[in-house]
């Protein structure tokens, strides 16, 4: 009888712990979430038009580069389409710099440097665990990313959150197909 209630006892225990596992967003998805909720805003981002260069775990675009793990694919295949590229993150940096209202003495005494968007100039930087968002992806043309972004100006891990768009998408279209056919429409970064 004690090895049966025993019996019964680790069954009941270990059930849990078998049980299937959601994929629930952490504290810091639910701050990107409120972003993606409130402050979304679409655009339509260009692919790069110069001349991309591929070379062992680096990608050349133009004279800028970006590094990335050979061993993610979905960093690899967005660079390689020219999707995201050192320029588009520039540009998105210096137009979220100027549209911010937080802090206009800084926009001023920036303004009155010499060459005031070149220390936004993005080069050089690491991209690592690509990852697909699919609690942000409401439509099947829509499917929202996250890329880990180490740039040797700054401290802190960067995390960019690209939307990339394929009006010509299904359920079934791959990831690949998916990046190959789509575009740029949204992106946001924060720091870890």
């Amino acid at each position: 009888m004690k090895l049966l209630y025993t019996a019964i006892l680790s069954l009941f225990l270990s059930v849990p712990a078998f049980a299937q596992k959601t994929d629930r967003p952490g504290s810091k998805d639910k701050a990107v979430i409120e972003h993606f909720k409130n402050d979304y805003k679409r655009k339509n981002y260009k692919k790069f038009s110069g001349n991309i260069v591929i070379k062992d775990n680096l990608i050349q675009f133009d004279d800028k580069v970006i590094f990335y793990d050979k061993s993610d694919k979905i960093t690899k295949l967005l660079l390689q389409e020219g999707l995201i590229y050192p320029q588009l993150l520039t540009e998105f940096q210096i137009d979220k710099f100027e549209n911010e209202d937080s802090d206009r003495t800084q926009k001023r005494f920036a303004k009155l440097q010499k060459n005031w968007k070149n220390a936004f100039e993005v080069n050089n930087i690491k991209f690592s665990n690509a990852s697909e968002l699919a609690f942000l992806s409401t439509d099947e043309t829509v499917r929202r990313f996250r890329i880990y972004c180490k740039d040797p100006k700054f401290p802190n891990i960067m995390v960019y959150y690209i939307e990339l768009t394929n009006k010509n998408a299904t359920k079934n279209t791959s990831l690949e197909d998916f990046i190959k056919n789509g575009k740029v429409t949204h992106i946001y970064q924060r720091t870890e």
